[in-house]
């Protein structure tokens, strides 16, 4: 059940980003490219700056501040990755519990 949201979120996710590439004009090729590679938990929680022993409440409070600072004056790209990370730590963490 869990993989299915994963995989419904990460095909929204790409439609999005789709239409923000054809407004931005950035090539749908380039945008797909950053999609198509799985994230590893390393990466997440290097995304985040969180280390494997870090409790979930710092998880958060990092997900929060760089996903909104990123809605700002950041990057699509940037905010998905790191609302990407959140996901899979979620996970991560849902299944140690």
């Amino acid at each position: 059940m869990g993989s299915g949201i994963l995989a419904k979120s990460f095909i929204q996710a790409y439609h999005q980003a789709l239409a923000n590439a054809s407004k931005n004009g950035v090539a749908q090729e380039a945008v797909w490219r950053g999609y198509r590679k799985m994230m590893t938990e390393a990466e997440a929680r290097q995304i985040l700056g969180v280390s494997e022993h870090s409790p979930w409440e710092e998880v958060l409070k990092r997900y929060d501040n760089l996903f909104e600072r990123n809605a700002k004056n950041g990057s699509f790209y940037l905010q998905s990755q790191v609302h990407r990370a959140k996901e899979l730590l979620e996970m991560v963490h849902q299944t140690k519990a």
